[in-house]
């Protein structure tokens, strides 16, 4: 017994019990539910980078449509396509291919 009213004295006394509930609503606010701080910063991370992929696939389709209109509209650039991509060549020359 006088162990625990020394502990008591010397330790517990002297917290204040305002800065507890305080630190336990903090905590309790930053792990609990489905709308913790935690989870707010994960769902915020996950939709930049869902952002960034968004982007870059617009950015993606965009150069293929530039690619696209630029095989219809012009003739150097469909046989530039072909030469680049299928390996083809003219009757009269010779390929090579460096890698």
């Amino acid at each position: 017994m006088f162990q625990a009213r020394e502990f008591y004295d010397r330790h517990i006394r002297k917290v204040n019990i305002y800065w507890v509930l305080i630190i336990g609503f903090i905590a309790l606010t930053f792990v609990a539910g489905e709308s913790s701080l935690y989870k707010h910063y994960v769902y915020t991370t996950e939709i930049y980078r869902l952002e960034r992929e968004i982007k870059q696939s617009r950015d993606e389709i965009e150069a293929s449509r530039r690619k696209l209109r630029d095989l219809h509209t012009n003739r150097e650039g469909l046989e530039r396509f072909g030469r680049e991509e299928y390996l083809m060549k003219k009757a009269n020359e010779d390929l090579f291919i460096v890698k």
